[in-house]
């Protein structure tokens, strides 16, 4: 699916940016927001037995999960270890819930639990390289019949950006998307929406950027001529009221295990 990510970056960047992540991802924490209703809308129950969260991070989808729904026993995976240390404190708050971190790709990654009810993700699976390949894996793990509810990006987000500086992540459509999934899954629910934030100046926008670990996909230097060049053109081509623009398009999707197996 396009080019290979480079994991070792975008996990760099997510780390320096963990301490920042909770204050700076408005949008991501809408995402989670939305993803957990979403899942209230299509669960029968709120008792799960085997969670399963991928790029569970700083925990912002964590402790809404732990808040909305009853767990038994919740497993984290992030590709950055260090975010054991943030899920850990939240489970301090939640003593009742049997809490296991596994760090590491988790499009690669082997001995994930199996004989799961649910499957959560938020704001992960953009970065994959192999999202059909990754659906594969997680029917593989769950109960026929159980759920796998996920946000993600669509085309068209931070457009701003990969227009300007060449760099971008290769979203996909809806209808790609659900094509994908269809192959193993029941498609409940596959919505979304556009979102755009504004900032007082092109600098803000980097800062913004940086402060959520989204930057992990290119090395190259911001030099003072590059740094000039981007601003000048950012003020001039995404202006709005109040400063300039960024565009974010998130896409919210919930699926079912068929409970006949995969074809």
């Amino acid at each position: 699916m396009g080019r290979l990510t480079d994991k070792a970056l975008v996990s760099e960047r997510f780390r320096r940016s963990l301490a920042s992540y909770g204050r700076e991802a408005v949008v991501q924490r809408s995402m989670a927001s939305g993803l957990v209703a979403m899942l209230a809308r299509h669960s029968t129950a709120i008792c799960f037995e085997r969670v399963l969260e991928v790029g569970a991070g700083s925990g912002m989808l964590t402790e809404l999960m732990l808040d909305a729904f009853s767990i038994r026993s919740y497993t984290a995976n992030d590709l950055v270890a260090e975010s054991r240390e943030c899920l850990e404190e939240i489970f301090r708050r939640h003593c009742g819930v049997a809490f296991d971190f596994r760090g590491g790709d988790a499009e690669s990654l082997a001995g994930l639990p199996d004989r799961l009810d649910l499957v959560v993700s938020s704001a992960t699976l953009q970065w994959f390289d192999d999202l059909g390949l990754f659906f594969s894996k997680m029917d593989s793990l769950l109960e026929p019949g159980s759920l796998f509810a996920f946000t993600t990006f669509g085309n068209g987000t931070m457009q701003e950006i990969a227009a300007l500086t060449g760099a971008g992540l290769s979203y996909l459509e809806p209808e790609a998307l659900a094509d994908l999934a269809e192959r193993h899954f029941e498609v409940l629910e596959l919505s979304g929406e556009e979102i755009s934030l504004s900032f007082s100046s092109p600098e803000a926008v980097l800062r913004h950027i940086g402060r959520t670990g989204v930057n992990g996909l290119s090395r190259a230097p911001w030099t003072k001529g590059r740094h000039r060049e981007f601003s000048e053109r950012y003020g001039r081509l995404y202006s709005c009221e109040g400063g300039v623009r960024l565009t974010y398009r998130p896409l919210y999707c919930c699926l079912r295990k068929k409970t006949g197996g995969a074809p």
